[in-house]
């Protein structure tokens, strides 16, 4: 009953992987049948460059996941370990927003080619969690700006507070 726990992670990736994977085809069998079989009239070299970035926006990130949720095991072929939990966030859920906004686009595309703007959420994002990262390293006190009567008097008084010596009280018997 070793490792039951590993075991049963290596099923739990190898099932949601295939999953991706179903979606992944069914998306790239749907766009390419309806645009280029039933939409022909409108299929430009513009749909064949959108076709290949899906396809890596695609291949990126399953490549990442895969490799994340391989199995280890030991030079005697034993399970150590499952491979890495898909359920977290983290690096783990940007990947598979990747995916999933990639299969909207793709998708959506085929009512309307402004649906391609919806890739400007990916570095949208990445910029907001950028700015806040960024903002963490800024000093937040301006040395030049003045400061306003209440929050000088609270500093002040933070200022005293934190200087008085602090005793421990303790019990003699």
């Amino acid at each position: 009953m070793a490792n039951q726990g590993a075991k049963k992670r290596k099923e739990e990736n190898a099932r949601h992987m295939s999953n991706i994977l179903r979606l992944i085809i069914g998306c790239n069998v749907a766009y390419i049948l309806l645009r280029m079989i039933f939409y022909h009239s409108s299929f430009t070299w513009k749909h064949w460059v959108g076709l290949i970035l899906t396809s890596l926006a695609y291949a990126m990130p399953y490549k990442q996941l895969a490799s994340m949720a391989k199995p280890a095991y030991t030079n005697d072929g034993e399970l150590i370990d499952g491979g890495f939990d898909m359920s977290t966030g983290g690096v783990c859920g940007y990947l598979h927003d990747l995916i999933y906004i990639t299969c909207f686009v793709q998708i959506a595309s085929l009512i309307s080619d402004k649906f391609w703007y919806t890739y400007l959420v990916i570095p949208g994002f990445a910029a907001y969690k950028a700015s806040g990262f960024i903002k963490g390293f800024m000093s937040n006190d301006s040395e030049g700006g003045e400061e306003d009567e209440k929050t000088r008097k609270k500093r002040e008084k933070m200022e005293r507070k934190a200087s008085r010596p602090k005793f421990a009280k303790t019990r003699t018997r």
